[in-house]
């Protein structure tokens, strides 16, 4: 951990070298932005959110333990401020909807049939309740592990599994009910 540069960016940061956060916001730009992104499906929202992340970040960046990663302390502050600034917003100007989306349907009658099952899960997952819908959205579309996930969620590994959990079960249902393909397997 001694040569972590998150880790010894902050050592400096907090020595007085502000410039030193230039490699943190280097390092993490496009995660937090993509992060924001996933969360309100608007490319310059997600660019604002993710500053004014950075931002946050850099002045409460005394208050990080470093008893975890870096990562894990950012991802959970931008998502609590993501999720705060989006509670602010009209919920018509947030397209939750299609907050997963995976980009244009490809051509092929297959490969359209399962852009309409991921479309499917996209809105499933949209309309699940927040702390689920969050645990979902970090520990299978960012990828992080389930103790990442926690401690960006601030909640026990158990809390969190139990989410999933609950989740998947929630989105079981939620598909049956809304997929004519979900249906027919």
């Amino acid at each position: 951990m001694a040569d972590d540069p998150d880790l010894l960016d902050v050592r400096r940061v907090l020595a007085g070298d502000v410039e030193a956060f230039e490699g943190i916001v280097r390092r993490w730009q496009r995660p937090l932005v993509n992060l924001a992104f996933r969360l309100c499906r608007d490319q310059g929202l997600a660019e604002d959110m993710a500053q004014e992340a950075f931002v946050k970040a850099y002045r409460g960046l005394s208050r990080w333990r470093g008893e975890g990663r870096f990562s894990t302390w950012l991802f959970a502050l931008t998502l609590n401020h993501c999720r705060s600034r989006l509670r602010r917003i009209r919920p018509s100007m947030v397209d939750i909807d299609e907050a997963l989306d995976i980009g244009v349907p490809p051509a092929g009658e297959h490969e359209l049939e399962e852009a309409q099952r991921a479309g499917i899960v996209r809105r499933a997952v949209a309309d699940l309740p927040e702390r689920y819908r969050d645990a979902v959205v970090l520990f299978y579309l960012q990828g992080a592990s389930l103790e990442e996930s926690a401690r960006s969620l601030q909640v026990p590994t158990g809390t969190l599994k139990a989410r999933l959990h609950r989740a998947r079960a929630m989105l079981r249902g939620r598909l049956a009910l809304l997929s004519p393909l979900a249906a027919e397997e």
